[in-house]
């Protein structure tokens, strides 16, 4: 009976071991194409980068010589790296997982795509769809964007639409990133997304960043390719942070003032660790000299 036990016990933790190793990419990451052709110019660019930044990891494409790990860095000529969808890749190189880093921060969009780029050289059999997108050949002018709050599933929707043959119209197949205005610098809002047919990014937001005292949140939307719609961008305030009543830098006695504005305690406690701290020091001196002095008696 306890055999017969240990024996299920151990097929469910096989069973659950298999399972996390499985890694779902969402459908519309899945189904997300290249901005651009893949080239030599792109493949030679990939390759560089995947030297620079995966070939420790994965080894040398075809040589089977990744680092142990768990699970193990697939070998980019293999038939479980060809297997996945260029969406897929785009997706597990930006987001990571495990000992897998995320490169959201580290690549751009381009060059994460130059990567795929390069991945590909090593399939005879694939056969590249390039995204549809608005730029040279699109004609789309006077591009605009417009946020939405649908607070029933916690998303920004991004509205993006330009001028084409002299009407306006949604821009599908768009890849866009959102960001949230902080002190030192942009937060970027979940992943880059793609826009559907209607021109609608959603964005899913973080239900603990901090607003302003009312929970104003200032976002910025901005367009990944700017080849195709150069510095295009837009801006707005919603009130879908949590409400923070933090004072201002230049606040009399704010924390993380300057000296003159500092907090009367905080000051009061740092002067006083100081001179403890001196006065053990001194202490110390004090029975080492008279410790010396005893000596010579």
């Amino acid at each position: 009976m306890i055999k017969r036990y240990f024996s299920l016990l151990l097929i469910v933790l096989i069973s659950l071991r298999l399972s996390a190793q499985v890694w779902v990419v969402p459908a519309e990451n899945e189904s997300r194409k290249s901005p651009f052709t893949f080239d030599d110019a792109s493949r030679k660019a990939g390759m560089e980068i995947y030297n620079t930044s995966c070939k420790s990891c994965h080894g040398e494409p075809g040589k089977n010589n990744a680092i142990p790990l768990v699970p193990p860095p697939p070998d980019f000529a293999s038939v479980k790296m060809q297997s996945n969808s260029d969406g897929a890749l785009q997706f597990k190189v930006t987001i990571g997982r495990g000992p897998m880093p995320s490169f959201k921060n580290t690549l751009s969009a381009t060059d994460v795509w130059r990567v795929i780029s390069y991945a590909r050289s090593f399939n005879d059999k694939y056969v590249q769809e390039v995204a549809k997108k608005a730029g040279p050949g699109a004609t789309y002018e006077k591009v605009k964007m417009l946020f939405a709050w649908n607070k029933e599933k916690n998303q920004v929707q991004v509205y993006l639409s330009g001028v084409k043959e002299m009407k306006r119209q949604p821009v599908a197949g768009a890849e866009v990133k959102l960001f949230a205005k902080r002190y030192f610098g942009n937060l970027l809002i979940d992943d880059a997304r793609m826009t559907d047919i209607q021109g609608v990014a959603n964005f899913t937001f973080p239900n603990n960043l901090p607003g302003d005292a009312k929970g104003m949140v200032t976002l910025t939307a901005k367009p990944v390719d700017d080849s195709a719609f150069g510095e295009a961008k837009a801006d707005t305030a919603m009130a879908i942070g949590v409400a923070t009543n933090r004072p201002p830098l230049n606040e009399p006695r704010a924390l993380w003032n300057v000296v003159q504005k500092t907090p009367i305690w905080l000051l009061l406690t740092y002067t006083l660790t100081v001179l403890a701290v001196w006065g053990f020091i001194f202490y110390v001196l004090l029975q080492v000299r008279t410790i010396f002095k005893s000596g010579k008696l």
